[in-house]
């Protein structure tokens, strides 16, 4: 594998001491309350707004009650936008608006589209399935509203990172399985998608920055903690009986990561049931790396193809190739 930029591996020094596999539910809980805002140096770090983005907090129908909501719409755009679903990762235990500022602004800015962010509610209060049928719940709202933020409902995607790669996969079958609403693309970041925890990956890179192993578990452990459950595709998407009819994908995937193979895996079984998958191995990147656009050199070559594949799949264009 490729070497760990010395950056990226203090930066996993860090973030090793704040490491979920060391917190008891109440310090989670407690980390959940404190209020993540806009700052010098968290936008370093972060990214912080992509300018030119008009910024609008709402709310939309969840599961059991309204739910927090952001929506990023390009300065001066003209008429109806596609619209992105844009579902945040933390390992379903954390994860905010503020923090996926840097992510939803651009990608409205690079897609040329309406991002709708969501803030679904989070384990270990809310365990499995709370926060998909959440996602579920507001996709159908959100899509149902698109003419209030000039978006078009036709023109869908939804997009996620770890945990929200997650979400994201599992929205696809939802929507398949309960007949919509119709998603036009659907892009994975480093997803999770195996929470039976069969791949390889987790341990070659147990013991990885940012995300270990024990991280892992803990995660898993915080949202499904009945093991009944975690073989279920609204859980591990991964496990679904049939992957047909779901929509063409990007998977972009981290070298040292250790649910790195959770993303090819889900490749090989899209390609297997005829969907179109492009997947991109960004070497020497730890899990986690679009969230430090500062300190991870892949980021903006990952956001540039993300948005990249973002307009092709909502323009109605079948891209010439995939691979």
């Amino acid at each position: 594998m490729a070497k760990l930029d010395l950056r990226v591996r203090l930066m996993g020094r860090v973030l090793g001491r704040i490491s979920v596999s060391g917190k008891s539910e109440e310090q989670i809980l407690a980390d959940q309350q404190r209020s993540v805002e806009h700052n010098p140096v968290l936008d370093w770090v972060l990214g912080g707004l992509a300018a030119g983005v008009d910024v609008t907090d709402d709310a939309a129908m969840g599961a059991e009650g309204r739910i927090p909501v952001r929506i990023y719409r390009p300065h001066g755009a003209r008429g109806p936008l596609p619209l992105v679903v844009l579902i945040h990762g933390g390992g379903w235990t954390s994860g905010t608006l503020n923090t996926y500022d840097w992510l939803g602004s651009n990608i409205a800015k690079g897609a040329g589209a309406v991002v709708v962010s969501l803030d679904y509610r989070l384990a270990p209060t809310h365990h499995w399935p709370a926060a998909a049928e959440d996602c579920y719940a507001a996709l159908v709202d959100v899509a149902a509203r698109a003419p209030q933020w000039q978006a078009d409902a036709s023109r869908i995607a939804v997009v996620g990172d770890s945990a929200g790669g997650n979400l994201a996969a599992v929205l696809t079958l939802m929507a398949r399985d309960r007949s919509g609403p119709s998603i036009a693309f659907q892009g994975l970041i480093y997803p999770a998608t195996d929470l039976t925890l069969g791949s390889a990956s987790l341990e070659e890179n147990a013991d990885a920055p940012v995300l270990t192993k024990k991280d892992v578990l803990a995660f898993r452990s915080h949202y499904v903690p009945d093991d009944g459950d975690r073989s279920d595709p609204y859980a591990s998407p991964l496990l679904a009986a049939d992957h047909s009819g779901l929509p063409p994908a990007l998977i972009q995937v981290a070298e040292h990561d250790p649910i790195r193979d959770d993303g090819l895996r889900y490749a090989e079984a899209l390609r297997a049931a005829g969907v179109p998958v492009r997947v991109t191995t960004y070497v020497g990147m730890p899990h986690g790396y679009l969230a430090f656009p500062r300190l991870c050199r892949s980021a903006p070559q990952a956001l540039a193809e993300l948005c990249s594949e973002l307009r092709i799949a909502l323009a109605g264009i079948t891209p010439s190739s995939r691979r």
